[in-house]
C-alpha cells in the first residue's frame, strides 16, 4: 500500500481513532520533514508538526477526533513546517457508517510553491490590465480636467479635439473591459454563444469594409467560388476577423490579405490573413495565444489572439500560425460548417 502511495504526486498520511500513524508516503513524509519508515506506529502528533500563524498545531486547531457526526473532512488550509515551507492540506474523515463516531483521518498534503506561484501570476495580470486601463483613463481626465479648467479660453476646434481624443479614449477603455470579460468567459467556460449558419463571405467584407473606413488602409479580399456557410455566432465569427485583420494592419505597412477559401481540414472555410511585417519566428508561436503576448512597438493590449484562439476553439475550429509569400505573418483560421462545438 505504501509503495503505492508513494506513487502519487501528493503527500499521504493516514491514522487511527487513536492518533497512531498507519501510512505514510515519501512526498508526505518530505514536507513533514520525518523519515516515512520511522514514522509509521508513532503519534500522529509527532509526525503531523504543522503550526499556523500564531504557533497553534493543526490538531490543535482542527480536533479531527472530535468533530460532530456530519462533518467529512477538512477544507484546505495553509500550514508552516518546521523549514518555514508552506504546506497546504485538506482531510476526510473516516467513519464506519453515515454519522458514526470518526475511526481514522487521511490528511493529504502539497507543497504551497505552486499557489505562490498563481498568485505571483495574478498580480502580474493586475499589474498589466492597470496598467492597460490607466493609460487611455490619464488621457480621459488630463482632457477632461482641461476642458473644466480653460473652457472659456480654448476656441471651438480646440474643444473638440479635446472631446474626440476623450471619446477615443473611452471607446479604447470599453473594447479593453470586453476582451477581459471574453477572457475570464474562455477561462472558466462560461461564453456563450448563439450560432447560426451564417455566410463567411458577407461577414467578412463587412470586416474589411468598417475596417478600411476606419484607417485608411486598402485591404484586399480575395473569395474563393461556392463556399460553404459556417455555423458561426455571427458577432464572435466578427470579433475573430476583426482581431485578426486590425493585428495584421498594425504589425505592417504594407498590404494586407484576407482570403477565404475551403476549409483542406474539414466541411467549413479557411480565413487566411497575409500582412508585409516582420512575421513571427516559429518558437515564438505558441506564445501568440497566451494573454497579453505583445511583440514590438505596435501597442494593443495583447489578449486579442487570445481571444482568437478561444472563439475558435469553441466553435470547433482552429487557428494556425504560417509565413506569408511576402515575408510576414499568415494566420489561418479554419471554422466548420457544422455543429463541432466541444461538449462542456
Amino acid at each position: 500500500m505504501r509503495s503505492l502511495a508513494d506513487y502519487y504526486p501528493d503527500g499521504v498520511l493516514g491514522a487511527t481513532r487513536d492518533g497512531v500513524v498507519t501510512i505514510i508516503n515519501a512526498q508526505a513524509a518530505a514536507l513533514l520533514g520525518v523519515d516515512a519508515q520511522e514514522a509509521l506506529g508513532l503519534p500522529l502528533s509527532d509526525v503531523l508538526r504543522l503550526l499556523d500563524q500564531d504557533g497553534r498545531t493543526w490538531l490543535d486547531v482542527n480536533h479531527p477526533f472530535e468533530s460532530i457526526s456530519i462533518v467529512r473532512g477538512v477544507p484546505e488550509q495553509s500550514w508552516l513546517s518546521a523549514s518555514g515551507e508552506e504546506v497546504l492540506t485538506t482531510a476526510t474523515l473516516i467513519r464506519d457508517q453515515a454519522l458514526a463516531p470518526v475511526v481514522g483521518i487521511a490528511v493529504g498534503l502539497r507543497s504551497g510553491r505552486g499557489r505562490a506561484r498563481l498568485d505571483r501570476e495574478r498580480s502580474d495580470l493586475v499589474a498589466t490590465v492597470a496598467h492597460e486601463l490607466r493609460s487611455p483613463l490619464t488621457g480621459v481626465k488630463g482632457f477632461v480636467q482641461a476642458l473644466l479648467n480653460r473652457w472659456d479660453k480654448l476656441t471651438d476646434d480646440q474643444r473638440k479635439l479635446m472631446l474626440t481624443t476623450v471619446n477615443a479614449d473611452a471607446d479604447r477603455l470599453a473594447r479593453l473591459i470586453a476582451e477581459l470579460l471574453d477572457v475570464a468567459r474562455i477561462d472558466t467556460g462560461r461564453l456563450q454563444l448563439y450560432p447560426r449558419e451564417s455566410s463567411a463571405e458577407v461577414l467578412v467584407r463587412r470586416v474589411v469594409d468598417s475596417i478600411e473606413a476606419g484607417t485608411s488602409r486598402e485591404i484586399r479580399l480575395d473569395v474563393a467560388s461556392d463556399l460553404p456557410d459556417v455555423f458561426a455566432d455571427p458577432d464572435k465569427f466578427t470579433q475573430v476577423v476583426t482581431n485578426l485583420v486590425e493585428n495584421a494592419i498594425r504589425h505592417g505597412q504594407g498590404q494586407v490579405c484576407v482570403t477565404l477559401s475551403h476549409s483542406e481540414s474539414h466541411a467549413g472555410v479557411r480565413i487566411t490573413v497575409d500582412d508585409e511585417g516582420d512575421g513571427i519566428p516559429v518558437e515564438l508561436r505558441r506564445r501568440v495565444f497566451t494573454k497579453f503576448w505583445t511583440t514590438g512597438d505596435s501597442g494593443g493590449s495583447g489578449l486579442g489572439m487570445y481571444i482568437v484562439g478561444g472563439l475558435a476553439r469553441a466553435h470547433g475550429g482552429w487557428v494556425t500560425i504560417d509565413d506569408a509569400p511576402g515575408g510576414g505573418a499568415r494566420v489561418m483560421v479554419d471554422w466548420p460548417s457544422d455543429d463541432l462545438r466541444p461538449e462542456q
